[in-house]
């Protein structure tokens, strides 16, 4: 299997995976620092030199930190659709026009060997959206960010074999935490973040019997546990009749370290 992946980092300070097959390696998202970026690429045994392009999801900082140094310091093109590319421009600092292209939601876009497909996601961004990754018959899905999980998400992602599936927070610790009223009423809104228990429904939804593993991903440093996440997520697809014998097998992410180079 030649369709590999790692999440490099996940949580609100900062989240990219990276994403390669014989022919393609891709940068999703880089929200630290350019020097951050290329200790974690270092530590899958990778570097930025290797990398042939970054997509990216949406403009907020945590996805898009190391954009611009990055691309500037290695000559790579990035990809994000008009509206992301309007809102963040001043973030990113200056991009030569050879380094800039267009990926626009609910497409199919071909790099060398990889399909990468693209579904928007209802997120207070000014076009998030979010990927799929098709390679010889392997499916990797990418979805974080979202106030919900539509329908329209769960067919595209439906029946990966590798899902990277936001569980921000607990509902609990959410509510009776630090975060001022109106920050908590963006999180839990149409555009604001996953629960735990809401990721648990809509993997029920989504996983099947090709899903070899689900990674939890941009979980709250504030409002959610590694444990928690994992505990609550597979409460809810026991209910549900899945998770049997705790297959598929729940992955922590983290956001300071990555996780190891899988083959989807």
């Amino acid at each position: 299997m030649t369709l590999k992946c790692s999440v490099l980092a996940s949580g609100s300070t900062g989240n990219a995976v990276y994403v390669e097959t014989k022919k393609q390696r891709l940068l999703i998202d880089a929200g630290l620092s350019g020097k951050k970026m290329e200790e974690l690429l270092a530590k899958v045994d990778r570097t930025p030199r290797e990398l042939d392009a970054i997509l990216v999801s949406h403009e907020h900082s945590d996805h898009i930190k190391g954009v611009g140094i990055l691309a500037r310091k290695y000559n790579l093109p990035i990809y994000a659709n008009e509206a992301t590319w309007q809102a963040m421009e001043q973030s990113l600092g200056p991009i030569q026009s050879e380094q800039r292209f267009h990926l626009e939601p609910q497409t199919v876009t071909s790099f060398a060997d990889l399909d990468v497909e693209t579904f928007r996601v209802s997120h207070d961004a000014a076009d998030p959206m979010f990927f799929t990754f098709h390679h010889e018959g392997r499916k990797l899905a990418l979805a974080t960010d979202m106030g919900y999980v539509s329908d329209q998400i769960k067919g595209t992602i439906h029946g990966a074999h590798t899902l990277i599936f936001e569980a921000n927070h607990d509902m609990n610790m959410l509510r009776m935490g630090k975060y001022p009223w109106n920050v908590k009423r963006r999180i839990l809104g149409d555009m604001g973040h996953v629960s735990n228990e809401d990721a648990g429904k809509a993997l029920s939804d989504c996983i099947s019997s090709h899903t070899q593993q689900v990674y939890l991903a941009h979980l709250s440093l504030d409002n959610n546990m590694k444990e928690l996440a994992r505990m609550t997520v597979s409460q809810v697809l026991e209910e549900k009749g899945f998770y049997s014998e705790g297959k598929p097998p729940l992955l922590d992410t983290d956001p300071y370290r990555p996780t190891e180079l899988i083959s989807v």
